[in-house]
């Protein structure tokens, strides 16, 4: 499925994104007055192969969640079974990602592809909760790779049959999500001590030390993170990454269940010509490992928002996006791209609804 689906990626279609432009010049309007907006509709005709291309909805956020090995390296304060607990408030609606899910209108499917925690005796709560109260819950796909990856930082994470497995499964859920309706994906993600593996991702795939890439994550102090900074530089020699190597060799030991998940997620979508929304920077490095297997895929991407981790900002850099918003967010879940999502949902809607100057009767700029 995997080579399947990155045969089907082709590049966006730049005479669609021409036609775009072109339409966005004749609208009530001064040419370019709407900034990256535009950018983001001309992309989207792109991606779409004709203008203007259909509005973006419906929209589904995917949170894809797993464990960590390199937790047991002190790289967060955060107990391992948060990520657990987390997609248990996922599921009962308690989380951010609900409630900016909720404003936005996309659907939320949480896929565990690798908690190390057992779920089933907080599903069990979430049912009784759900009973109770009369709350609904999120849909939940079981796809767990395995519980957790090993520790990066004294070998590989994951087999490259697991990676397989779980870009396979990202592939899977953008193909049904896509198949049950939504025109537009939204990532998320959730596992305690993955920034400390999108740091290595991020690191080993633009060639930037670890010092320039490695943030706080859920804010941890200044000893911690100079020790997460020697932990990332310690994972990429103990598993000898070299610029050069082959993209699936550095997901699989530097990786994560999610960031494969993810990468799979974007190729899936790319593969169906549907635009997907990226979150932070577990996302970012999740687009670089997509890029470097398929590099047409990046055309289908729109940053949602550039987060506060460094990380974010050079896998931004290297794969030629534009965030569309800046709040110092370091959150994850799909937080950033659903905040984003309304001004994608925009940009396009004015290429539907925004008047030309002729049919408007409306005098254009002299001279043109």
């Amino acid at each position: 499925m995997l080579n399947e689906t990155i045969a089907a990626i082709h590049p966006v279609d730049e005479t669609a994104m021409a036609a775009a432009r072109a339409h966005q010049d004749r609208l009530t309007k001064p040419r370019g007055s709407l900034g990256a907006l535009e950018d983001v509709a001309t992309r989207l005709a792109g991606i779409a192969g004709f203008s203007p291309p259909p509005l973006p909805q419906p929209v589904a956020l995917a949170i894809f969640a797993a464990d960590h090995g390199v937790h047991a390296q002190g790289v967060s304060p955060w107990p391992q079974e948060v990520t657990a607990q987390m997609v248990a408030n996922f599921l009962s609606g308690g989380a951010v990602a609900n409630a900016f899910a909720a404003q936005a209108g996309a659907s939320v499917t949480v896929v565990d592809v690798g908690v190390a925690t057992d779920l089933d005796p907080l599903l069990t709560q979430i049912d009784r909760e759900s009973t109770s109260t009369g709350t609904g819950t999120s849909n939940l796909l079981d796809r767990r790779t395995a519980p957790g990856t090993a520790d990066l930082s004294q070998g590989p994470a994951m087999t490259e049959a697991q990676a397989i497995t779980a870009l396979t499964t990202g592939i899977e859920v953008a193909r049904t999500l896509i198949a049950q309706g939504s025109r537009c994906l939204i990532t998320g993600d959730m596992g305690i001590a993955n920034t400390t593996a999108s740091a290595a991702l991020v690191s080993a795939f633009t060639g930037r030390p670890p010092a320039e890439v490695t943030g706080r994550g859920t804010g941890i102090d200044d000893p911690t993170l100079h020790h997460k900074i020697d932990i990332v530089r310690q994972a990429l020699q103990a598993n000898e990454i070299h610029p050069d190597d082959e993209p699936l060799r550095i997901l699989s030991a530097v990786g994560g269940f999610e960031h494969a998940a993810i990468a799979g997620f974007i190729l899936g979508a790319a593969a169906e010509r549907v635009p997907v929304v990226l979150d932070g920077v577990i996302a970012g490095s999740a687009a670089l490992a997509a890029a470097a297997l398929a590099p047409d895929a990046v055309g289908y991407c729109v940053a949602g928002h550039r987060s506060a981790e460094p990380g974010h900002t050079a896998a931004l850099d290297f794969l030629g996006l534009r965030p569309l918003v800046d709040l110092e967010l370091r959150l994850g879940e799909g937080s950033g791209g659903l905040l984003a999502y309304p001004l994608v949902l925009a940009a396009v809607r004015v290429l539907h609804d925004v008047a030309t100057f002729d049919s408007a009767g409306v005098t254009d700029k002299a001279g043109e």
